[in-house]
């Protein structure tokens, strides 16, 4: 690991904005308020609360969670436009994130304007804002689709009008790392402002394109917590944090250990299931069945570990099943007290196999206990 020392990286986590837009998800103000407290419990300094343009309820909830925070700055997302901008006021909002199309397609197919237009309400909007108390993030949907030409444009008259930060939005999930790195990397060379980097995971390459972002000088990153969002989701906080971390990229402040909780509450308030494979909190992802893994985990826990799971509040777990070895056999019924010979094991790793391929899943305690049943009667009719 490098000695270098990482850079200071904001997250801004938007589950309570992009992740409630996951199709199906609806939260409540009293959830919505639960899953602030618990970001900012652990360590997140700014989370997007919603969208002020919905109407009363959604301003109803967004005051909700403002009030009841005491540390973490509240961003609320806008159009470029005089009336959504002023339906954010009297909400306990620190930022406004204005978002206006920059690529061509939108530009053209979405807006029906032309790129002057674009730089003229973003000069004007952001100082409307700021004007009336805001801190301003100019959002740059659709940047991964733009010329760069324009995003330096962009962030020219943002910077010049009084904006703090840009926000780069991969909004189709279309990027790679390198793509990524490049682009962040030119735009750091046309401006003074915070960038932020807002990825999707409609390739599976979310957290991979922030990380990507924070080496090429963003300064912070949107996530959601399990990766909610729309279509394929956004980068997963949980990943993202631990990440920047293990592997020395970034500082957040952010309390790992606290996550799991986090995460899981998250679940039930979206009606979600995460994948028992899911990077940092799925089921899983510290468990370890394989003979040759667990044989070397035994010997020393660094054979096959990354990074320990106590870094996020749990911890190594061994299961049996078809790919089990005798060292594996005998440390499990060890833990269960029951101490078995090489040829014992050698026959309940045949059953084992038998037993995972018929019921597609791992053994519970008792079921462990039954199949070794008869090498205990036996051993207690040798007593």
């Amino acid at each position: 690991m490098s000695s270098i020392k990482p850079p200071n990286v904001i997250v801004n986590d938007t589950t309570l904005r992009d992740g409630e837009q996951s199709p199906g998800v609806a939260f409540t103000t009293d959830e919505k308020v639960q899953l602030a407290r618990l970001l900012e419990a652990a360590g997140v300094p700014e989370l997007e609360v919603g969208i002020p343009a919905m109407g009363a309820q959604e301003q109803e909830a967004i005051a909700a969670i403002t009030a009841s925070l005491t540390q973490t700055k509240t961003m609320a997302w806008c159009r470029m436009s005089e009336l959504d901008i002023s339906q954010a006021l009297n909400l306990g909002l620190d930022w406004v994130d204005l978002s206006i199309p920059v690529s061509r397609q939108q530009i053209r197919h979405k807006l029906n304007i032309n790129p002057e237009q674009v730089l003229a309400r973003c000069d004007r909007y952001v100082k409307q804002a700021l004007d009336l108390g805001f801190q301003v993030c100019v959002g740059m949907e659709d940047a991964s689709r733009a010329d760069a030409d324009m995003l330096h444009s962009v962030a020219a008259v943002a910077q010049a009008a009084g904006a703090s930060r840009i926000r780069f939005a991969d909004t189709l999930g279309i990027l790679e790392p390198f793509r990524t790195r490049e682009m962040i990397a030119s735009l750091r060379q046309h401006t003074d402002l915070q960038i932020e980097m807002h990825a999707h995971n409609d390739l599976g390459l979310a957290t991979a394109n922030t990380l990507a972002a924070i080496d090429a000088g963003a300064t912070s990153v949107n996530t959601t917590v399990n990766g909610l969002g729309e279509r394929a989701g956004n980068a997963p906080l949980e990943e993202v944090a631990v990440a920047l971390q293990v592997l020395n990229k970034g500082h957040t402040g952010i309390a790992l250990p606290q996550l799991p909780a986090l995460c899981q509450y998250a679940l039930v308030a979206s009606g979600r299931l995460v994948s028992p494979q899911k990077a940092i909190v799925g089921d899983a992802v510290f468990t370890h069945e394989s003979g040759i893994h667990i044989d070397g985990l035994l010997k020393d826990v660094n054979n096959y570990q990354g990074f320990a799971p106590a870094l996020v509040g749990r911890e190594h777990t061994l299961v049996l099943g078809k790919h089990s070895g005798i060292s594996a056999i005998l440390e499990v019924y060890h833990r269960l007290g029951i101490e078995l010979s090489d040829q014992q094991c050698e026959q309940l790793r045949s059953q084992l196999r038998q037993w995972s391929e018929s019921r597609k899943c791992s053994p519970r305690e008792a079921d462990l206990r039954a199949l070794a049943q008869p090498f205990i009667h036996a051993l207690y009719a040798d007593a």
